[in-house]
């Protein structure tokens, strides 16, 4: 005995019973792209849409570019900053120093010494 909640004559996924004939899809563009692997990336899009210069690879991330004979080079990731690699660049040594003393006077006045 069947369950109570089919919809009979339908299935999951099923199409409309007519196709549907009040839109038209909208012009699309085929844009290939290469990268150093010679992975080659088919996307389509909007034709009024302007094409990105590179596209990441979907097979092995390198960037890749519309130019099969020179695709785009590896991209240099930035190395890792510490913390002092930024403060480092914003102040001198001698500017670290005088905070550092500025610093430890105002802690020695909080503990009372001298």
């Amino acid at each position: 005995m069947p369950s109570g909640n089919v919809i009979r004559g339908a299935r999951v996924g099923s199409a409309p019973m007519r196709p549907d004939e009040r839109h038209q899809p909208a012009p699309r563009q085929d844009v290939t792209y290469w990268c150093r692997n010679d992975h080659r990336t088919d996307i389509r899009i909007a034709a009024d849409a302007t094409a990105p210069p590179l596209w990441d690879c979907p097979r092995c991330g390198l960037p890749a570019g519309p130019d099969a004979q020179n695709p785009p080079g590896r991209v240099r990731a930035e190395p890792y900053k510490s913390h002092l690699a930024y403060v480092k660049e914003r102040r001198t040594a001698e500017e670290g120093e005088a905070l550092l003393a500025e610093a430890l006077a105002a802690l020695r006045r909080r503990r009372g010494e001298s």
